[in-house]
């Protein structure tokens, strides 16, 4: 078998498999302090208990959420979504008007002049604010998630959260800095460097660093920058390096952004591409540790990535508002299109799934706030889930509306119609399948997780370099592990038809949820005997696995808030069980697909096809078209030397 090889030989040095593979495990929070829903769901145990009932913030939490959603609703009824569509940019009175009401501060504790709301409220609030327009829920975002208020309220210093998380309350607009030109998802391959000062006292810092959401019109930025090896310097221990975490204030010299890109959707968004030559970075704007950036960074995405789930249901929710009001009005054969299977179908499944997406938000912020539970993969779920289901429900909005839908707002408004944006809907939710991990990133990131018990009670089997004497006795520990762990998953609560019955038409979906799950674990144990260390390379097995498990623990949110919102009387009280009920016997129907799709399928002949077509063996289909892109430049940048020469294109917000 040959292998692609990259023509460039400054390339050639660059990390492998294993040393990235190394890098990424290194910054995994690999402990389990916690409970975990979704990470007993994958091994076979569907607790339920974990979560239901729901926790529920305390009546002085919720009363100051609930206000500060009035003041929000109140300002975003003033901001003019279009205005932003059609100049591609955010104004300055937007921000100023979104700072003066705490927008930038909401997740920040209030002893630091934040509001100090919870993720609930958080998401709710973007729902709003993202209504008006999806980057102004992006820049909030991408400051407040993402951005140096969460990785300094984890990680930094008591010195680091007085000087820097009241400025961002104020609303100095953060950025954070990860994706390189030539990087992407490997950070084994990240190419800016730190370099201590002689005196220790501060780090110089080179590189550039693309699609700096924020970047342009951003006050202080977190930068993740390969510290280099280097001896004791002044107050500083001699270290190894690696991957480190810095506060940066952007107007310190050195600093430029070469490029503010443009987007097939969420104009307005200020990103761009920002290099660094020798920027001086004072010492005590390291947050943590030298070498624990990537640590860093991925337990902030933990909870930051719920921001997507939040802005997904919004998406969601106001396509259900445009399509009942649509198919209600339109007529076609002499009554409401709506009332025709085809369309009605459609309207069932946007109806079902914006509820079941603002479900997924809901249950995972709720344990995220109440703190008892470890919900990385239930954070990482909601996102990768949410973004993939949202932008079906926009797709399918769009095919409602007929020429309508892929014809712009203001196009219909010239001609007297109503500017509903359905396909700029479609262009603004597509970001989110790629935003913050890609959904085959997620798939891999949650894969690893889902199969870690498998992976450890496997131990030195997998492990290339174990001695045979290593490998017998990992395999009887492996032994004992499937001893106790297998008899489980061959009966369980969802064979008693009397089982969860208190919850009424709620109970078959339930018991489902508990069979399939149990079934979910033995189809996994049977991919670890099959390929054994070499699952993690079967990403089409693995990411059907984790589909699976989205799947079910969509179904469980759904059920666990019609139940929540039955118990309070909350509005939705009465019909959200018919809405669950709805969702959860969609959802059944494409996980038994999913589930055929794990043994069933064409993953080897695709991956023997596409090896083949990147060899340039069918060269010849791709005549007879012309490529307008051609000769326009390299598939990646060349990464820059020396000094930038280019114009800074920063914007400041007045």
């Amino acid at each position: 078998m040959t292998t692609h090889t990259d023509p460039n030989p400054a390339q050639a040095a660059e990390p492998g498999w294993d040393e990235s593979r190394a890098v990424a495990e290194a910054g995994r929070q690999t402990e389990w302090k916690r409970p975990s829903f979704a990470k007993a769901l994958y091994l076979g145990d569907f607790q339920w208990d974990l979560i239901h009932p729901l926790p529920e913030p305390g009546p002085t939490a919720s009363a100051e959420g609930e206000e500060f959603l009035r003041r929000v609703e109140e300002l975003v009824r003033t901001m003019d979504g279009a205005r932003i569509e059609a100049e591609d940019r955010v104004p300055d009175e937007y921000l100023r008007a979104l700072a003066d009401i705490g927008a930038f501060g909401m997740k920040i504790p209030k002893e630091y002049g934040g509001l100090g709301l919870s993720l609930g409220f958080y998401g709710r609030a973007l729902m709003l604010i993202g209504g008006v327009h999806p980057s102004l829920g992006a820049l909030l975002s991408a400051h407040q998630s993402i951005g140096v208020p969460e990785p300094v309220k984890m990680f930094g210093s008591p010195e680091q959260k007085q000087a820097f998380l009241p400025r961002c309350a104020a609303g100095a607009v953060t950025a954070f800095l990860l994706t390189e030109p030539d990087v992407g998802s490997d950070p084994a391959r990240l190419t800016t460097t730190a370099v201590l000062s002689e005196d220790g006292q501060e780090y110089v810092l080179d590189g550039s660093k693309l699609w700096t959401t924020n970047g342009v019109i951003a006050e202080l930025v977190v930068i993740m920058a390969k510290v280099l090896p280097h001896p004791a310097a002044g107050d500083q221990p001699a270290g190894d390096g690696g991957i480190t975490a810095f506060v940066v204030e952007m107007d310190s010299p050195g600093i430029t952004v070469e490029n503010r890109n443009s987007f097939m959707g969420l104009r307005g968004l200020e990103n761009g591409v920002t290099r660094f030559d020798s920027v001086r970075v004072p010492a005590a704007h390291r947050v943590g540790r030298e070498g624990q950036g990537l640590k860093i960074a991925l337990t902030t995405l933990n909870t930051g990535r719920l921001s997507i789930p939040a802005l997904c249901a919004g998406g969601a929710k106001w396509a259900l508002r445009i399509a009942r009001g649509w198919t209600a009005a339109r007529v076609q054969w002499g009554r409401p299109i709506g009332e025709h299977e085809a369309v009605a179908s459609k309207v069932a499944f946007i109806a079902a799934t914006a509820y079941a997406l603002e479900s997924v938000f809901e249950v995972s912020a709720a344990l995220a706030d109440a703190g008892m539970k470890d919900v990385r993969i239930e954070a990482a779920l909601a996102k990768l889930w949410s973004s993939e289901m949202a932008y079906t429900v926009a797709d399918e909005l769009l095919q409602i509306r007929g020429g309508r839908g892929y014809e712009t707002a203001e196009s219909l408004r010239a001609r007297g119609e109503r500017a509903v944006p359905a396909e700029q809907l479609v262009r603004d939710l597509r970001i989110n399948r790629i935003f913050e991990g890609s959904t085959e990133i997620m798939r891999l990131l949650i894969a690893r997780e889902a199969v870690d018990a498998h992976l450890a009670a496997a131990g030195d089997l997998a492990r290339k370099d174990a001695t045979l004497g290593e490998r017998i006795r990992a395999a009887r520990d492996a032994s004992g592990f499937y001893a106790r762990w297998l008899p489980r998953l061959l009966a369980g609560e969802g064979l008693d038809p009397r089982a969860y019955r208190e919850h009424g038409p709620l109970a078959p979906h339930l018991r489902y949820i508990e069979r399939a799950s149990r079934r979910l674990a033995r189809h996994t144990f049977a991919g670890m005997g099959r390929w054994q260390v070499a699952l993690e390379h079967r990403q089409g097995f693995l990411g059907r696995i984790v589909d699976i498990g989205a799947e079910l623990f969509a179904m469980a949110a759904a059920c666990t808030r019609a139940e929540q919102l039955r118990a309070t009387g909350a509005p939705g009280a009465g019909t959200a069980c018919e809405l669950a009920v709805a969702f959860c016997g969609q959802s059944q129907h494409r996980v038994e697909a999913l589930f055929a799709a794990l043994w069933d399928n064409t993953d080897d002949a695709d991956r023997r096809l596409a090896h083949r077509v990147l060899a340039g063996d069918f060269a010849w289909l791709e005549e007879g078209v012309v490529d307008p892109s051609e000769g326009t430049g390299p598939w990646i940048a060349p990464r820059p030397e020396g000094a930038s020469t280019k114009p800074d294109l920063r914007r400041r917000p007045r």
